[in-house]
């Protein structure tokens, strides 16, 4: 699974301030966020005018944004296909460090996510399934429903091949089930095709069980 956004949300700020006996921390960041196509990946995108986030400070707010992306938020999932614009911020002379300026970066990436419409993403394959002719319903039965969408049958001779895309959850063990219906005449090949989004009610379960992993392997 992967997780991202839906919707653009400007200027989400964050402040990271830690006084210690010694030396403090300080970072400033605000950034927006944005959807970008499937695919698409991650951006970065510096737009801070004049100097109120020193120049050797910027990568450290990437490098706080991508980590908490690997981590994921919704369900621990990596995160994908978003913009991020760094547009405005502060710095210390004193305090501000490479370290306050990646936990504000993360942060302020975490508060602008849970903003954005997040939506949990699975992936879609390409499944092609060559079956005896008079299994041939019984199997297409079978991949509707798994939540396939049926986009062709290729006949070959006796055979027919089903052409279909199918999320790759739902054909766990799919070798079983195509067995049990074709008498052990069908076989089948699958090729990664895209990420679609999980239908809201299903994305609830997934997104409560692994909170709920997540829970109990801190325990």
């Amino acid at each position: 699974y992967r997780e991202t956004i839906t919707r653009t949300v400007k200027y989400v700020e964050y402040t990271h301030k830690k006084q210690t006996g010694g030396a403090g921390q300080y970072a400033k960041v605000a950034i927006d966020v944005e959807p970008l196509p499937r695919g698409a990946g991650y951006e970065f995108v510096d737009k801070i005018v004049g100097g109120v986030i020193d120049q050797p400070f910027r990568p450290s707010v990437d490098k706080g944004i991508r980590s908490r992306m690997e981590m994921g938020i919704l369900a621990g999932y990596p995160i994908v296909d978003v913009r991020v614009s760094l547009v405005d911020g502060k710095t210390h002379p004193v305090d501000s460090k490479d370290i306050a300026f990646q936990i504000a970066g993360r942060e302020a990436f975490k508060l602008a996510f849970e903003k954005a419409g997040p939506i949990l993403l699975e992936p879609i394959v390409d499944l092609r399934v060559t079956v005896p002719e008079k299994n041939t319903g019984d199997v297409m039965g079978d991949i509707s429903s798994r939540r396939g969408k049926i986009s062709g049958i290729e006949p070959e001779g006796r055979y027919q091949t089903i052409v279909a895309k199918v999320p790759e959850a739902e054909i766990q063990n799919y070798s079983q089930a195509l067995r049990s219906l074709t008498q052990g005449r069908g076989f089948y090949t699958k090729s990664f095709s895209h990420y679609e989004p999980v239908p809201a009610e299903l994305a609830k379960k997934i997104i409560e069980m692994s909170k709920k992993e997540i829970v109990e392997a801190q325990e």
